[in-house]
């Protein structure tokens, strides 16, 4: 409990001061690619978007996700403990928290390039000595085998997914998915402070992992090489930025190897998460031409791979690549950007099936895009890619956050009703989730905005993602100062002022995006626009037009330029009515509303009530459309659209005035219904809400017991807990601390999505009621019960105030559920509400 106080003394932490930021420990981020990226650290945010943003990700979202991750750092400490032979209480066993406390520490990190901050500094190096502690003396880092806590948790998939010793079990045991993360928040401090103790941990995993999988190490697997690639891919493209920040070319070799193995050296050959198309071993890597398994391990290998080809030189990736990136931007991605449409594996589904109400898109797959589109740019210069990476920003992956940087999105649905649990059991953001990879991804991610603004070769200078800014960038003849002011993206007016040294000869080239110079929204053959609003780009220099030529999506400006000469660049922004191709099912007879590269929802708190009701039987003229800023509130800034609609009402049809607002703000005011595919006519309108166990649906519920203060009615009661100690509804009490169980019984058997159940905790004398000590699902299968196999990332926790959720890790169908439950010894358990999710996606 000391060092539980110890951990949270650091909790307030006072962003104050501004540091010049050490060059000599900084390299080129992406070097080895046709174009440098101007570092993050040497860029200096100036605008109303992404600068406000740092403020909150500096004074609450980091020091928030460190102190929801203390798990964590608890766990390594007892590791270190117990390797020290010290009498420590051992860790829970967990597979992967480790790597959401690492991504946390990479974007704090990140803010320390930019701002001293004594407090953050300190905190940081005290839990990388606890991560010290934890590293074997070969370099091996896992807290479940290091401590022997791993063979205490035995699931159908090996020792809880992390295999009965070290590395025998790497396609679920995340073991190199976490030293992956870890080596890139070591890389991220290295270079913010200059010290270098977290980095030797890295090298020395790193050096350690090459013997052990690819020389041969007595002390694991029988002293032959493992020779696997991971299951979660990750470790892949952090190996590239240890080769950059230390020049040791086996770091590159490593990276090379784990991709050129996969899909050779170990083939699965299982259903679901077991399926070799899982994650991505279902062929050699520079043999795959489609985006297909898991969506977040599809774009990080996609990363590495073009990492590892532009660093090497080599073309043996780029068929693949471009074929995929086709793929998915032609047949699988969601008009937000978001990736992976399909629940059960968190992943790519058939081509065409992108649901709204039912799709996944998890953040993390969404963050992963941004990272595998820049990269693809940076290899072609092509800005069709820069256009893929906004898209996925500023839509899926800022609406992984809400705007106070304290609540988020795993799952980014397209459209809610405002009652249907979507987000893991929530009907809104979540504080935290058990598997929180989400959230610490967000972390790492908004602080590596301002990196992709701006890129050159040669004399060839690229501006690229908009927003006021300043920077100072070297080209092959000289420097040039560049400041950007401009509203992006709410103002499509960029305004840039050039100060080189001397007179100077360049190409300034500016990125038109997509949605500015065709008649598509975004790149790719899935969504184009139905209206003729759009405008047309124009560049001025010192005030007079120019003609500049348009290739690869950048209009190009030669000259010799000099102090002060200034740039404008209009780029119209007018409201857009986007349609999709008729093979996506989900979104025939539907209307998506955009403006410039924002995505827009309705949303029930401006339209008074459920927003299904709505429809556009005709596309309004400009003149009937307006937009109004906000001028405060949490919403301070943002452009508001109001076009006229149909509404739906009990007397007939009625008009009303929509209001829609970015798709990335919605949820920040209430929980309530949204919708961005709004129906063009009556009659397709859909207000029926989708099937659950909820409301009556069980055919009937049982109990092994049931206490005089407690009642069944609460596992199927409609209404939803606000906290686990509510008592507004009566909650299912078990009569004593022994072994209970509760039968649920559907009306027809259904394939089960997933189960929630939400713990009453009130340990006053009356009730007497903690979280269990454990408990499991079962299935009914014929006239016998089944474990039910839990999906590969979930366990069966017992989280208090939300619902614990877990998924089946293969299509089940089933018609009976029983939940097992053992009480803690004394107490009794507690349920609020049981929530069961089927699957009825359209296939096609």
């Amino acid at each position: 409990m000391n060092f539980y106080k110890q951990i949270f003394a650091f909790t307030i932490l006072a962003f104050s001061f501004r540091c010049a930021f050490d060059k000599k420990t900084e390299q080129s981020v992406e070097s080895g690619y046709g174009l440098t990226p101007v570092p993050f650290n040497e860029v200096t945010l100036e605008d109303k978007f992404w600068k406000p943003r740092l403020k909150t990700q500096m004074e609450t979202l980091v020091p928030f996700a460190l102190d929801k991750t203390i798990p964590a750092q608890i766990a390594l400490k007892q590791a270190g403990d117990f390797l020290a032979g010290l009498e420590t209480e051992l860790p829970r066993p967990h597979r992967y928290q480790s790597s959401d406390l690492y991504k946390v520490m990479e974007g704090a990190a990140y803010l320390l390039h930019d701002q001293e901050n004594p407090a953050l500094e300190q905190r940081m190096d005290s839990i990388i000595d606890i991560i010290a502690s934890a590293q074997n003396k070969d370099g091996y880092l896992y807290v479940p085998h290091l401590t022997g806590v791993a063979q205490q948790h035995k699931t159908p998939y090996g020792r809880g997914g992390m295999g009965e010793r070290p590395y025998s079990y790497v396609l679920h045991s995340h073991e190199l998915y976490n030293i992956g993360h870890m080596y890139e928040g070591a890389v991220a401090y290295y270079r913010a402070t200059g010290k270098d103790k977290w980095l030797k941990v890295a090298e020395k995993n790193a050096q350690h992992l090459n013997k052990v999988f690819f020389e041969g190490d007595p002390n694991y697997n029988d002293g032959k090489p493992v020779n696997q690639a991971p299951g979660h891919q990750e470790l892949e493209l952090a190996l590239i930025k240890l080769y950059r920040v230390t020049d040791n070319k086996l770091y590159l070799q490593m990276a090379k190897k784990f991709l050129d193995i996969r899909g050779i050296t170990l083939v699965p050959d299982g259903e679901g998460t077991m399926s070799a198309s899982y994650a991505q071993q279902h062929r050699p890597v520079a043999e795959q031409r489609q985006a297909i398994g898991h969506a977040v391990r599809a774009t990080y290998l996609y990363s590495g791979m073009a990492d590892v080809g532009a660093l090497t030189r080599i073309n043996d990736y780029d068929e693949a690549l471009e074929s995929i990136w086709h793929n998915i931007v032609d047949k699988k991605i969601s008009i937000t950007g978001g990736l992976g449409a399909v629940h059960g594996i968190e992943g790519f589904g058939p081509e065409y099936v992108l649901p709204n109400k039912e799709v996944y898109n998890e953040t993390c797959a969404a963050v992963g895009n941004v990272f595998f589109n820049f990269r693809m740019f940076l290899m072609t210069k092509d800005a069709r890619y820069m256009d893929m990476a906004e898209v996925s920003l500023l839509n899926n992956s800022l609406a992984g956050v809400n705007i106070e940087g304290n609540k988020f999105f795993y799952v980014n649905p397209l459209e809610a009703d405002g009652s249907t649990p979507f987000n893991h059991g929530r009907v809104g953001r979540s504080p935290w989730f058990g598997t929180a990879c989400c959230p610490s991804n967000i972390a790492r991610l908004i602080p590596q905005v301002s990196g992709m603004m701006y890129s050159y070769s040669g004399d060839d200078l690229y501006t690229t993602f908009y927003g006021s800014s300043n920077t100072t960038i070297s080209l092959a003849s000289g420097k040039i100062a560049i400041r950007q002011e401009s509203d992006y993206p709410f103002d499509g007016v960029v305004k840039l002022t050039l100060s080189p040294e001397s007179d100077l000869a360049f190409s300034l080239k500016l990125r038109i995006p997509t949605w500015a110079r065709t008649n598509q929204f975004m790149p790719g053959k899935l969504y184009d626009y139905i209206d003729k609003n759009g405008g047309k780009w124009t560049v001025a220099v010192n005030g007079e037009k120019v003609d500049a030529t348009v290739k690869n999506g950048f209009a190009t400006v030669n000259r010799t330029w000099s102090v002060g000469d200034v740039v404008e660049l209009h780029i119209p922004m007018p409201i857009r009515f986007n349609t999709t191709i008729q093979q996506v099912v989900s979104n025939r007879g539907r209307v998506a509303v955009t403006r410039g590269p924002l995505v827009y929802a309705a949303e029930g708190i401006d339209n008074n009530g459920v927003v299904q009701r709505f429809f556009l039987n005709e596309i309004p003229g400009s003149n009937h459309i307006s937009e109004e800023v906000i001028a405060d509130g949490l919403l301070q800034n943002v452009v508001k659209v109001k076009l006229p609609a149909k509404e739906l009402k009990n007397e007939g049809v009625g008009k009303h005035e929509l209001q829609l607002i970015p798709y990335y703000a919605w949820n920040n005011r209430e929980e309530g219904s949204m919708i961005i595919w709004l129906a063009d006519s009556e009659e397709n309108i859909q207000l029926a809400d989708r099937k659950t166990a909820r409301g009556g649906k069980y055919k009937s519920v049982s109990a092994s017991s049931t206490g005089n203060l407690g009642s069944l009615m609460a596992i199927s009661d409609p209404r939803r807990p606000g906290s686990s100690v509510d008592q507004s509804i009566q909650p299912w009490i078990s009569e004593n601390d022994g072994s209970q169980w509760i039968v649920v019984e559907l009306k027809e058997a259904q394939q089960i999505r997933s189960i929630g159940l939400y713990w009453f905790t009130a340990p006053k004398r009356k009730f007497n009621t903690k979280v269990p000590a454990s408990w499991e699902i079962q299935y009914k299968d014929g006239n016998s019960w089944k474990n039910m196999p839990l999906y590969v990332t979930d366990d069966y926790s017992l989280d208090t105030d939300e619902y614990n959720v877990v998924h089946p890790a293969l299509e089940l169908t089933t018609r009976e559920i029983r939940i097992l439950i053992n009480p803690q010894k004394g107490s009794k358990a507690g349920i609020l509400d049981v929530d069961i999710e089927f699957e009825d996606m359209p296939t096609s």
